[in-house]
């Protein structure tokens, strides 16, 4: 079976580059409305390109921004279902003068195929597309269950994915998620993403004088709200790096050896890392490797601070006000409200009596991770090895995917993070691209995903039940 499967994609990957350039056409831009025609007609692509792989029950359904396309192919009773989730809106392409090439005309370079989308995530998308077509065109089925659910917000936040979710809780039943939409360790270096970190995102404003002040008539009689708050954030880490807000790492799951073992297989250097960032020396939480603190580690970050006169020449003045931004990265078992809550606690603790303080939660996600021993993800391991030759390796990612927290909440399930994308993809940015030979490798480890997963889901199931 396996063989007659990789046969068809073999024989057909001229024709893939040709309809993933004209997927890669369509100047779906959801964050832009002059785009929302193109919005439609890539959905109505994506649509008619599931039809002709031969996945049923296809359906454009509206939400009340870009739609939503789904199907399913529920051929294989007794076999698990997987709900494979993408996205095929993309980014704006700006600046446009960076491109090497026309931003939707795909063009082959280097190995790599250029475009906005190639990886993010419309290739990505297409990867599974062909990897269903070569089972359905070569023999006839799939060796498990599969629905899709490719929506067109995800580049401007998946505002209407939530309530699309919890109202079709009975059509997006599946024992697990796969998403394609995340990157490899590295060119060559094939490896399967289990887990997450989430997020808590926080403002703090500091008020002094009730009004700006003449440095010169008052600088000596009043506390300046710039240096108040500037300590305050200083103060929030301590010499070894660890955060100091009280109780932030009551929750903290703790790294396993297995884990702290499997990062030190990865093709790491903390010398390059700090010569690609323009950094003499790193920093960061005393006793724990980059990659911990970058994946398996919470951190704590001041993304913007604004106060008083910053406009050209000299004004001298003590400000009234000024506010700064921070962001906490979380990770499991860490919750996004407790982290926020002990934080504003902290912040207006140890603010002085000089000033008032106002703390605004913004925004959250919580952490997510799928555990490695679970089948999901043995058969992605076992998927990735035989696509791509070489054994994969396991890591995390320091950023957040909140469609993987949601898709736990509202449906109970796990997610694989089966990426084949590079770090240096320049998604979001210009000269988009990706590589070749993921392109193709990550159709083949599809195929060996499909294969595979009945195998390890029955293997799980019989050791729970025992």
């Amino acid at each position: 079976m396996q063989s007659e499967v990789l046969s068809y994609l073999e024989s057909n990957k001229d024709r893939y580059l040709s309809e993933v350039k004209d997927f890669l056409a369509i100047q779906s831009v959801s964050s832009q409305t002059i785009h929302n025609a193109d919005i439609r007609r890539c959905a109505e692509w994506t649509a008619g390109q599931m039809r002709t792989i031969g996945m049923n029950n296809v359906r454009i359904m509206d939400t009340a921004g870009h739609p939503v396309v789904y199907s399913e192919w529920l051929g294989a009773p007794g076999k698990p279902t997987i709900l494979l989730y993408g996205h095929y809106d993309v980014q704006p392409v700006d600046p446009i003068n960076l491109w090497t090439s026309p931003p939707f005309e795909g063009t082959v370079r280097d190995g790599n195929l250029y475009a906005r989308g190639s990886s993010d995530d419309k290739g990505q998308v297409f990867i599974h597309l062909k990897a269903v077509e070569a089972c359905m065109k070569s023999i006839g089925s799939l060796p498990i269950n599969i629905k899709m659910l490719i929506e067109g917000e995800e580049e401007v936040g998946s505002a209407n994915l939530d309530k699309f979710v919890n109202e079709q809780k009975d059509l997006l039943k599946a024992d697990l998620v796969v998403i394609s939409d995340s990157s490899m360790f590295a060119k060559g270096v094939p490896s399967v993403c289990y887990g997450l970190r989430g997020l808590a995102y926080m403002e703090v404003e500091l008020t002094g004088p009730n009004s700006d002040l003449h440095s010169g008539s008052f600088g000596g009689s009043v506390h300046n709200p710039i240096q108040a708050l500037s300590e305050m954030i200083a103060s929030l880490h301590d010499k070894d790096g660890k955060i100091t807000v009280k109780g932030f790492y009551d929750d903290v799951r703790t790294l396993t050896k297995a884990e702290r073992n499997a990062y030190k297989k990865l093709p790491w250097s903390d010398k390059k890392y700090a010569k690609q960032l323009g950094l003499k020396q790193l920093y960061g939480e005393k006793g724990f490797t980059t990659l911990e603190r970058l994946w398996a580690r919470p951190t704590l970050e001041c993304n913007g601070i604004w106060g008083g006169y910053t406009g050209e020449g000299a004004k001298t003045v003590l400000p009234a006000k000024v506010s700064a931004k921070i962001s906490m990265r979380l990770v499991p078992d860490q919750s996004s409200a407790k982290a926020a809550k002990l934080f504003e606690q902290h912040m207006k603790r140890i603010a002085p009596k000089t000033v008032s303080i106002k703390v605004t939660a913004l925004h959250g996600g919580e952490p997510a991770i799928t555990p490695i021993n679970s089948p999901g993800v043995q058969a992605a391991v076992v998927a990735l090895e035989k696509g791509f030759g070489k054994k994969p390796l396991y890591q995390r990612e320091g950023g957040s995917i909140p469609i993987v927290v949601q898709f736990k909440n509202i449906l109970g399930l796990d997610t694989v993070l089966l990426g084949f994308g590079l770090p240096d993809e320049n998604a979001h940015a210009p000269n988009e691209f990706i590589n070749l030979d993921n392109f193709f490798g990550g159709m083949r480890t599809c195929v060996h995903f499909y294969d595979e997963l009945p195998n390890f889901w029955r293997s799980s199931k019989k050791s729970r039940n025992k």
